[in-house]
């Protein structure tokens, strides 16, 4: 017997009590394994049970509502809560939580992205701890307050960290970067959104192919990575690439033949078992690679990866965090001080000189687009500092070339048959 209609209950009283009646009913774990050979099956059984409940508490409310907490209760038990709808909207990039009633996504509209603040929002704390634990059950990780930060890549390739109390003042956060459906390519780059110029576009593929080592700097969300993965599009399919990353998201084993993908592991509860970038760049040495790319360059495995540029492993590419080239390279230097080693600052920078010879720099703009603001190369030393000439800029918003000739042309013509009749190239 159905039991009386209830005058008033508010759609957030409403919402939370479904939440609770459905997970006392089910098995989250064993639907989601059904889920895996019938997905229709187990929306299916989630709706009935909704409209069971609605029914058994003598609930008035219209069709359209229903159908909304149907789907709220779907997207609670088989995706991430009140954020699974921002994740399937394909021009969100991220999503951020900042607490349960603020929730901003960046997200792309033609060539720019501009961060909004969603109408999206948490019942309650435990409903947003709710989530997170959805989010990180797949990849048997967890977060509590003996642990209460994470890192890691979810199964589809997005990125994903987490921060709760008491680190986070607020409330629990979330921070969601979403793994692209599709590369953007050099070719996008250049006419979809006017990140960088032909002629650049040309100087850099004739510069990886030459096996120039190659740093790309930038802000974070400045585009580093998405250029990275354009610029391995160049590298030949013939040569073994290893990839080294904290969390994957590298995309060149979708478009190269020959590639190892390598990624750094956190220590357990009890402070073992961590593998760092660090040890992972030692060990591609000893995997016969013809170009190491390091995701990020962040602390003492920079020691590491220069050492691997001066001693015959041309072509790698890696990135840093970094507001101009100039910076970029007093990066390179504070993180080789980071490893301990005793040795005089003239020292690293000669490493530096010596290792790197292409530095490109990107930007987020304030309009939301991403640019390549410079292309400026390293040879050797001038008194005690590292040279680096600009090549091309970005000035009054358009790429331009500076006049500058490539000093490693001698390098360049021993790896090619023949250069591009580029200006650059004298």
């Amino acid at each position: 017997m159905n039991a009386p209609a209830q005058e008033f209950i508010s759609a957030q009283d409403l919402r939370r009590f479904l939440r609770e009646r459905v997970y006392a009913e089910i098995n989250p774990t064993e639907l989601l394994e059904i889920m895996k050979q019938d997905p229709e099956r187990v929306r299916r059984k989630l709706i009935e049970l909704v409209d069971q409940i609605v029914s058994e508490q003598g609930y008035l409310i219209p069709v359209n509502t229903q159908a909304e907490l149907q789907d709220y209760v779907v997207d609670e038990v088989l995706g991430y809560g009140p954020i699974d709808q921002l994740l399937r909207d394909p021009q969100v990039e991220e999503v951020m939580v900042n607490r349960l009633d603020e929730v901003w996504v960046a997200r792309r509209i033609k060539q720019r992205v501009q961060m909004e603040k969603t109408a999206v929002c948490f019942d309650d704390q435990a409903h947003v701890m709710h989530v997170i634990d959805r989010i990180i059950a797949p990849i048997g990780r967890r977060v509590d307050e003996s642990s209460p930060r994470l890192d890691a890549r979810l199964p589809d390739g997005s990125r994903v960290n987490v921060i709760i109390p008491p680190l986070a003042l607020d409330g629990a956060t979330i921070t969601i970067r979403k793994f692209p459906e599709i590369s953007i390519t050099i070719h996008d780059m250049i006419h979809r959104y006017n990140t960088l110029s032909p002629e650049m576009a040309d100087f850099l593929e004739i510069c990886v192919q030459g096996r120039l080592n190659i740093l790309i700097s930038g802000g974070t969300a400045s585009g580093k990575t998405t250029l990275l993965n354009a610029l391995s599009m160049f590298i030949d399919d013939e040569e073994r690439i290893i990839t080294i990353e904290d969390t994957a998201e590298l995309r060149v084993h979708q478009h190269k033949p020959h590639v190892v993908r390598l990624e750094s592991r956190a220590p357990n509860l009890e402070g073992k078992g961590a593998v760092t970038i660090r040890d992972l760049v030692v060990n591609s040495l000893r995997m016969r690679p013809d170009r190491i790319v390091v995701g990020e360059c962040r602390a003492e495995e920079t020691v590491d990866m220069l050492q691997a540029m001066n001693t015959g492993h041309d072509g790698s590419i890696t990135t840093v965090h970094a507001n101009s080239p100039q910076e970029a390279i007093h990066r390179l230097e504070i993180m080789f001080l980071m490893s301990g080693l005793k040795i005089p600052v003239v020292a690293i920078r000669q490493q530096v000189s010596m290792a790197i010879q292409l530095v490109v720099q990107v930007r987020r703009m304030r309009d939301g687009s991403r640019k390549v603001t410079s292309i400026a190369e390293v040879h050797g030393m001038g008194g005690d500092q590292v040279n680096t000439t600009e090549i091309f800029k970005l000035e009054n918003d358009k790429h331009v070339y500076t006049g500058a000739q490539l000093q490693a042309l001698p390098k360049l013509r021993l790896s090619l048959e023949e250069l591009p009749p580029l200006a650059v190239f004298g």
